[in-house]
């Protein structure tokens, strides 16, 4: 489908990086079914923000299987007047949404190596380059059960703090960040970071871990001046691994 005409342009358009993000997820396997959720504020004193009609796989998502909620949960559009909506993504994304206006984007994963990582006492350890990126700016919250509870909120805000990412224990990973690439960054780097640990850990072999400072000016690099040109640039060449796609998910 086009652009419906109740839509603003800038609604749309957030529709559709929205369901490219998706998409993009499920190209590199972090997946769960039809369980996690990504969620991306729309432009706008409203504070609503768009979250994925629940049951629809991330490979076949569409600008139109996204609904439109506001931060008490409430359906503000559903284009296509049916299905509904992740409890559990709303009171994890409804959190950081009203505490994080400059978390637009929010990514939220149960992958193999997320969960084994989530699952250890020392989380994530500085053993790569991937994983020095968060040296230093890496939350973690303890797990509470399925986030259902709308108490769970502002332990979850508590807990994030003035990061971009984190670690749920015993749960999964999330990240974010002021648009749908910087989100994507964040997720793809911590999930490789988990990746590389996890088949590290597996060889049976004493670890090497850098020094604290070279930890300190690793993590400082990747928050160097130009970043988010690369940022956008990695957006953009991971844009092209789906780009037959495009004609459907933006529709």
């Amino acid at each position: 489908m086009s652009k419906p005409d109740t839509l603003t342009e800038v609604e749309w358009q957030a529709r559709c990086d929205l369901a490219a993000l998706y998409r993009l997820v499920a190209y590199y396997r972090m997946t769960d079914l039809i369980d996690t959720h990504i969620t991306l504020r729309v432009p706008g004193p409203e504070h609503h923000f768009l979250i994925n009609r629940y049951g629809v796989a991330f490979e076949k998502m569409r600008a139109s299987d996204l609904v439109l909620i506001d931060l008490h949960g409430n359906v503000v559009d559903r284009l296509d007047g049916q299905g509904r909506v992740n409890a559990a993504g709303f009171v994890i994304h409804s959190a950081i949404h009203a505490a994080r206006p400059d978390m637009q984007c929010i990514v939220h994963t149960h992958t193999a190596a997320g969960m084994a990582v989530a699952a250890q006492r020392d989380g994530l350890l500085p053993l790569t380059q991937h994983a020095l990126k968060f040296y230093g700016n890496l939350a973690y919250h303890t797990y509470e059960g399925i986030a259902l509870s709308l108490d769970e909120r502002a332990r979850l805000v508590a807990d994030l703090g003035t990061h971009n990412a984190m670690i749920l224990r015993n749960h999964g990973l999330l990240a974010g960040g002021q648009s749908v690439a910087h989100a994507f960054h964040e997720i793809y780097f911590l999930e490789r970071a988990c990746q590389a640990q996890i088949q590290a850990m597996a060889a049976g072999v004493a670890l090497s871990i850098p020094s604290e400072e070279v930890c300190r000016h690793t993590a400082a690099q990747f928050s160097r001046d130009g970043v988010e040109g690369i940022i956008g640039l990695a957006w953009q060449a991971a844009l092209s691994l789906i780009d037959d796609q495009r004609n459907d998910w933006c529709s």
